[in-house]
């Protein structure tokens, strides 16, 4: 019989399952551990992760015991789950999958199979639990309504940018995206938001439905943004703030955090200190002269093309995106800022082709190179640079496999 790791990879072939009645069940077999600790859940298109690391960093900053759950990761799947700064070692990650699992298997034989995302999560709040975590913070996997992340009962939501995203899954309007985001709302928990417009009113009518708090975190009031290779700066209702993270995006990220700890009670020193010491691998990730983006929307793209035009002007852009994802629109907002295009796709069995979005490309550019793979697209950019900069985006997959290829070279 293979380990607890191997296991938990074995169900990535059970693909995707929406829905609380597995999950619910599953942890129930556990203990409910999920009741042991106080939660944030963060749910949105663009940014939650960002804004869940900034609210795990700050509550650390004011000495409280914390846990963090996120999703997917780039290299290793410990990165997922983090407590007090540290992801949890492979000798704990088996040893948790492993009670996990004869509680799945149990289920199984009832005719419940278990998804990978329902088994990261139940191993996600059980590790919380023994680890005596104070708070979690919980970003939601896909959707919120019916994401697995969505048993707990928190002491307070957040809902970050919503855009077109998933939309096979999750509805193809604003509105109804909104709609599935804001299914995280519980009865009576305050929920912080910075979107607007047709977003904003479905999470305000589901907010008074719920009886809920709606804390508007209000980008207006974003002043003197300034964005270097590793940090953001910004003022913030007219106090300045240093956020760990590059980005123009990082400012309404920050502001959605900073409203979520502040409602929690966090003093405003630690706040500005979580919010400093931030790291988050991925975003506008600097590894020499090569520059790592888990960009995936079209308005992630549409920011990330303004910041690096205004940093570096023309990049070799190196792209690959999975086969859910709005190609085109994300194409042309990126292509604006490549002098060379080299086209590839990420290692996934959800990609998408490469050869159809070299097809996309060549629509915006007539300097498109085709990769089979990420070492071949790294040969050719390095090859054709003539000392710009490289862009690797599209997908979180395609962060990490640039990450294992350097590791191998």
């Amino acid at each position: 019989m293979y380990g607890g790791i191997e296991w938990l990879n074995s169900l990535g072939s059970l693909g995707m399952k929406l829905g609380l009645e597995n999950i619910s069940e599953l942890l129930s077999k556990l203990g409910n551990p999920q009741n042991s600790f106080r939660s944030v859940h963060v749910a949105g298109s663009d940014g939650k992760g960002s804004t869940c690391a900034m609210i795990y960093s700050s509550l650390r900053a004011a000495g409280i015991s914390a846990g963090s759950y996120t999703s997917p990761h780039i290299v290793s799947v410990n990165e997922r789950i983090s407590v007090n700064g540290n992801n949890i070692s492979d000798e704990d990650l088996e040893s948790i999958l492993n009670i996990v699992r004869t509680a799945a298997e149990e289920m199984r034989t009832e005719g419940n199979e278990c998804t990978f995302f329902e088994v990261m999560t139940a191993a996600a709040f059980l590790y919380f639990a023994e680890m005596n975590a104070e708070y979690a913070v919980l970003e939601t996997g896909l959707g919120g309504r019916f994401d697995a992340t969505n048993v707990v009962i928190p002491e307070i939501s957040a809902i970050t940018n919503i855009s077109l995203e998933h939309t096979s899954i999750l509805g193809n309007t604003i509105e109804k995206i909104a709609f599935e985001k804001a299914g995280i709302i519980k009865k009576g928990i305050p929920v912080v938001t910075a979107n607007t417009g047709n977003a904003l009113n479905t999470i305000g009518k589901i907010s008074r439905e719920k009886g809920s708090e709606l804390i508007f975190a209000d980008v207006s009031k974003i002043k003197n943004v300034n964005v270097t290779d590793r940090r953001t700066s910004m003022e913030y209702s007219g106090k300045r703030y240093e956020i760990g993270i590059p980005g123009r995006c990082q400012a309404e990220n920050a502001i959605v955090a900073i409203e979520v700890l502040r409602r929690m009670g966090i003093a405003e020193e630690h706040i500005e200190k979580g919010i400093s010491d931030v790291k988050w691998p991925g975003r506008m990730e600097h590894i020499g002269h090569i520059i790592v983006d888990v960009t995936h929307t079209a308005s992630g793209a549409l920011a990330l093309s303004k910041d690096i035009e205004t940093m570096y002007g023309k990049v070799v852009l190196v792209i690959g995106m999975l086969n859910d994802k709005k190609a085109i629109e994300i194409s042309e907002n990126l292509s604006r800022i490549a002098s060379d295009i080299v086209v590839t796709q990420p290692d996934s069995e959800r990609a998408f082709p490469a050869k159809e979005l070299e097809k996309i490309m060549k629509g915006f550019s007539s300097n498109v190179h085709f990769a089979d793979n990420i070492g071949e697209a790294m040969d050719i950019a390095e090859r054709i640079r003539n000392g710009k900069r490289i862009l690797i985006t599209g997908s979180l997959f395609m962060a990490g496999d640039l990450k294992k290829w350097l590791r191998r070279i």
